[in-house]
């Protein structure tokens, strides 16, 4: 996220609380996206007669390239103003929107939602820092309490908005985007201050991103066909290698970056060891949560025989916990640490998910057998992501915090769009619904743990002291010799 700590220009904010409604509406229509997807997957998947995996790159084309483009995103605005760049975005995930809406097959959809990640990390990238420009220092805080509540409330909304939606055509899970950005993009042009960081002259390495998404995206691509044409097969195989070679190519482009050019991975960032810690337990965690989040509503749906309006309702009370319980997560992590508390978390997540292959069985019984479940998912979500995120944030020294945390937000989304693969990877072959579904909340289980032993490693956080390269500035012309 864009909130740089260099000089900058600003136009004052005509009405601070507006410019909060427009960036938390466009955050917020962004971020639903992440979720309400979810819930229609089945229904898509009868629509267009596909397979799950080729199904698979509806979330997944979403993902990949959202998180490889948040850092270039962010260093864009920094340089060409975040006003401009936040308005492109909006208007950018708007067309991906209306795009996604008529879509007359998969190929079409997963192009058009490849469109709206392009906007929607356009937006994301830049909203803080419009907001840190709009409010007086006094107002900020409770200015960036809002902007972070936001996305804890698209994940409470988003399956039963979609649930709803889908009792219309599925279409209209993307229709619903449209009247509430066209009205944020009318007002945000009205009242949306400009700003940008004078001293950067630094450009995104995008040829880094697009190595990122090929890696990242061949992976996924070999998890999700391998149950299909085998683990061994020449194209699951390449699919593995090119990743690996890609992968590679992204490190030696970051430790080799021309100068001028901000890398995709700040590798100097990760000789932290804390921040590193943090990243990873972060990328487990999401691989967990992700694949949790789709398993859970194809088990609904298809293993107890939920409506999509009913599914949607029934997956309130986790991310409901999860928003609840963020705030006095928070505080407790900066009382005993954010690493413990984020290892509790991350704990109990698990907790959640070994409650459901130990109790549910093939009878729907959602209030005794589903929904204690959802009790410890949705508070290891809210005690693990506010502390892994402060956990990252207190490691970075101010200068780096704007890469820093967009590097993060990158690891987060990769996390989630692995854990979606695998789980499909997963519950390929299984023998019946239940039995896919446990195998999923197993996977669950696994990387939550792996997340736990990583996020007790990170301990209590704190800010590091590194010194990173200086951005490259355009030297001033010398004066000519006065004879």
């Amino acid at each position: 996220m864009s909130a740089t700590t260099g000089p900058a220009t600003a136009a004052p904010a005509r009405s601070p609380g507006l410019v909060l409604l427009v960036v938390s509406a466009a955050v917020f229509l962004s971020s639903l996206d992440l979720f309400i997807v979810n819930i229609a997957f089945p229904v898509l998947g009868e629509t267009f007669e596909t397979s799950t995996g080729a199904l698979s790159w509806v979330l997944n084309g979403y993902t990949i390239v959202f998180a490889a483009l948040l850092a270039p995103a962010g260093r864009v605005a920094d340089r060409i103003g975040r006003r401009r760049v936040f308005l492109a975005g909006l208007a950018t995930f708007l067309a991906g929107s209306l795009g996604c809406a008529f879509a007359w097959g998969v190929g079409s959809l997963v192009a058009f939602r490849v469109v709206q990640s392009v906007g929607g990390a356009m937006v994301t990238a830049t909203s803080l820092a419009l907001l840190l420009h709009a409010f007086p220092p006094a107002r900020r805080a409770t200015a960036i309490a809002v902007w972070s509540m936001v996305g804890g409330v698209a994940a409470a909304l988003g399956p039963p908005i979609g649930g709803l939606l889908l009792e219309l055509s599925w279409r209209w899970i993307f229709l619903v985007n449209v009247p509430v950005g066209i009205a944020a993009l009318v007002i945000g042009l009205r009242v949306l201050p400009e700003s940008r960081d004078e001293s950067e002259t630094r450009r995104p390495d995008l040829l880094g991103a697009v190595l990122l998404v090929v890696s990242v995206g061949l992976l996924a691509y070999g998890l999700v066909d391998a149950p299909d044409r085998g683990w061994g097969s020449r194209v699951v195989v390449g699919a593995f290698a090119g990743a690996a070679v890609a992968g590679a190519l992204v490190g030696l482009r970051a430790a080799r970056v021309p100068r001028g050019v901000v890398p995709v991975l700040p590798l100097a960032l990760f000789r932290v060891r804390s921040y590193t810690l943090a990243n990873l337990a972060m990328a487990f965690f999401m691989a967990g949560f992700g694949g949790m989040l789709l398993g859970n509503v194809l088990w609904l749906t298809e293993g107890w025989g939920f409506s999509s309006i009913e599914a949607g309702f029934a997956l309130i009370p986790g991310p409901a916990l999860a928003a609840l319980t963020a705030i006095p997560a928070g505080r407790l992590g900066a009382r005993i640490g954010c690493g413990p508390v984020a290892a509790a978390g991350t704990a109990i997540f698990a907790l959640g998910a070994l409650f459901w292959i130990l109790q549910v069985g093939p009878e729907s019984g959602f209030v005794t057998d589903f929904l204690p479940g959802q009790v410890f998912t949705g508070i290891g979500v809210g005690l693990t992501l506010t502390n892994l995120s402060a956990a990252a944030s207190s490691s970075l020294p101010p200068a780096a915090l704007a890469t820093g945390t967009a590097t993060f937000g990158a690891f987060r989304q990769i996390g989630a769009t692995l854990g979606v693969s695998i789980l499909l990877a997963a519950v390929a072959g299984a023998g019946g619904e239940l039995s896919g579904a446990e195998r999923g909340w197993s996977l669950t289980v696994g990387l939550a743990l792996v997340a736990s032993l990583l996020a007790l490693a990170v301990g209590r956080g704190h800010h590091a002291d590194l010194q990173l390269p200086a951005p490259v500035a355009v030297p001033a012309p010398t004066p000519a010799p006065v004879d």
